[in-house]
């Protein structure tokens, strides 16, 4: 295994740094994904003893955390985890752990499921597991270590899921009747957040989703849809730069309730701008005027101004020639270009510049001049007509 971390530039680099300390060890994920032959999504060290020496052999920029005695590094490779070997208690269900220091044989036994409770140091040919880790790996099985495990950490039920999707795992039968037992108990909507997050970034977030609501239907808010209709043809329209997260989550809350759905949105700390682009894209506003429209200047009105995830949610070929044609439109004037002509300040210029833009979008009129020329002939018919 440590010969495979070689491979990785960020395991190379961990090793070239700490890899003959003697005291460091390789956890969770990275082994496991290692053991399966896949390359690791993450790097995971976990330290017996203090933290000091390894930080500053690895050098990058770190945070640390002493109330759990970790802390995290940021290299240019990707970013490491680090950990003092440690036991955890949890004084109340959901709450934050109470860590005290312990071999690393007793530290893998505070892990979320047995594959990931697997250990080989850097240094020494030394593999320390769970006694089910290897079997439930060769058989494909996701299981928490003990009956308290979603108790302790009730978003241990999203990362089954997650974890059960992206190897091809089954999830212990034992397992799934105790994550269906499993409430939200003291821990944050933060911390759900991050949950959901993580399972958005993964290469089908709504199987997740749909394992997520089988295992404990209370874990979605309600209306939400793991597996909606019409995403992945959103997908395919979207360009990239948009969010194919956000429009994913949009598209599985368009069936919840709006102010339910704003007020989960703050629960589990999304960014107001991201909570409103979920909101807006949801809705599907934009989708009947933009697939009705037959005229390009028609298809603009209906989509300038709206997200792009919600036109790329809304579909069809009018959606398509909004996001790769139309919306890069633009004209070659502005309102101080009407202003130079003599037309007063106030909202006429903005209508003008609007219908010149229908114009242009039309192929009615082309370049600076001919945009100048309609933008005036509009203020003047407005005038009259006043």
């Amino acid at each position: 295994m440590v010969a495979k971390l070689e491979e990785v530039p960020l395991g190379k680099r961990v090793l070239d740094c700490v890899g003959e300390l003697g005291n460091v060890w390789l956890v969770g994920g990275a082994v496991r994904d290692l053991i399966l032959g896949r390359s690791p999504l993450e790097v995971d060290l976990l330290v017996e003893g203090q933290l000091d020496e390894v930080l500053a052999l690895l050098g990058g920029s770190q945070q640390r955390f002493d109330r759990f005695d970790t802390a995290t590094v940021e290299l240019e490779e990707g970013t490491v985890d680090i950990a003092a070997s440690r036991s955890e208690t949890y004084p109340h269900p959901g709450a934050l752990p109470v860590v005290a220091p312990a071999a690393v044989s007793e530290d893998i036994l505070r892990r979320d499921f047995t594959i990931n409770a697997v250990a080989v140091n850097l240094d020494q040919p030394t593999f320390v597991a769970h006694p089910d880790a290897l079997a439930d790996l060769s058989e494909g099985i996701v299981r928490v270590l003990h009956d308290q495990s979603f108790a302790d950490d009730p978003t241990r039920v999203w990362r089954c899921a997650r974890y059960a999707v992206r190897l091809g795992f089954q999830v212990d039968q034992h397992t799934a009747e105790l994550a269906a037992a499993a409430g939200p108990g003291m821990t944050s909507g933060e911390r759900f957040g991050h949950e959901l997050r993580l399972s958005l970034r993964e290469t089908d977030p709504t199987q997740i989703f749909t394992l997520v609501q089988s295992l404990n239907p209370a874990a979605l808010i309600e209306g939400f849809e793991p597996r909606p209709s019409g995403l992945s043809s959103a997908l395919d329209l979207l360009p990239q730069d948009a969010s194919r997260e956000l429009t994913t989550l949009a598209a599985c809350c368009a069936g919840v309730e709006m102010s339910l759905l704003t007020r989960w949105l703050d629960y589990m700390q999304f960014s107001a701008d991201e909570r409103d682009l979920v909101a807006a894209a949801s809705r599907w506003v934009t989708g009947e005027p933009l697939r009705a429209a037959d005229r390009r200047s028609q298809i603009g009105r209906a989509a300038r101004g709206a997200p792009i995830e919600a036109v790329a949610l809304a579909g069809g070929a009018n959606a398509r020639l909004w996001i790769e044609e139309l919306r890069f439109v633009k004209l070659e004037i502005d309102g101080d270009d009407l202003i130079a002509t003599g037309v007063a300040r106030g909202p006429l210029i903005g209508s003008a510049l609007e219908h010149t833009l229908d114009l242009t979008l039309d192929g009615e009129v082309r370049g600076r001049q001919e945009q100048i020329d309609a933008a005036l002939t509009h203020v003047e018919q407005a005038v009259q007509g006043q």
